[in-house]
């Protein structure tokens, strides 16, 4: 199968069954949600989420936290995934978005990415969901998900090099939600070990599955509704 028919199964596939993905993070405002997914890397979004209210208690806004030194916001993070280093990046996102951005999240990668702790992935994040830009996040899901489906060469070694890849062949009204059909997936149902093939709606589709399984069943495109 060419890679633009593994393309258009997945796109036809997600686009009749899961129209409107969300993210998993809980979230109220562009605070909330860029506060959320810098503590979200390499920690899952359900410790995130447990950890929030009691964060955004303390800290409602990007003054408080600017306020705050890393010490006083550790406690609140403990749990997360290196909570000393995010610590720093929290209260350096805080002051910068307060003295730099008026205390609003902007919706430029390029000014997301001045940002304490904010890289391309988490600034693609938000310009994605916040900002509704055609912004492709590549995390260990995306990255992963996207080569066994055989959606981008093997030569996209890197995060970037795979949101390239990906962007080229979907539709730009339809990256960002192609953002979350990867992550979901791959946390669902393409898990880094073991991955659940046999009831993976997508293994028509998929090279991973014809490589271990044989030559999947024929394409036929999903009908729309």
């Amino acid at each position: 199968m060419r890679r633009a028919d593994r393309f258009k199964y997945f796109l036809d596939y997600f686009t009749t069954n899961f129209p409107e993905p969300k993210t998993e993070l809980v979230y109220g405002n562009p605070y909330e949600l860029i506060v959320a997914v810098v503590l979200s890397a390499q920690c899952t979004d359900k410790r995130v989420n447990l950890v929030m209210p009691s964060l955004l208690a303390q800290f409602p806004t990007a003054a408080h936290l600017g306020a705050a030194s890393a010490e006083e916001i550790l406690p609140f993070i403990s749990s997360i995934s290196y909570p000393n280093n995010k610590a720093k990046h929290l209260a350096g996102l805080g002051r910068m978005l307060t003295a730099d951005f008026g205390g609003e999240v902007p919706s430029q990668i390029d000014e997301l990415q001045r940002l304490p702790g904010v890289g391309r992935k988490t600034a693609n994040v938000v310009a994605s969901v916040i900002y509704n830009q055609p912004a492709m996040a590549v995390d260990t899901h995306v990255f992963r998900v996207s080569h066994r489906i055989g959606l981008v060469p093997k030569m996209a070694t890197t995060p970037l090099a795979v949101e390239k890849a990906l962007v080229r062949y979907i539709p730009e009204g339809l990256i960002n939600r192609a953002h979350h059909w990867l992550i979901l997936h791959g946390r669902y149902t393409c898990v880094a070990r073991s991955p659940k093939c046999n009831s993976c709606p997508l293994a028509p589709g998929c090279a991973y599955f014809e490589k271990q399984f044989g030559r999947a069943a024929a394409y036929v495109p999903i009908p729309e509704k």
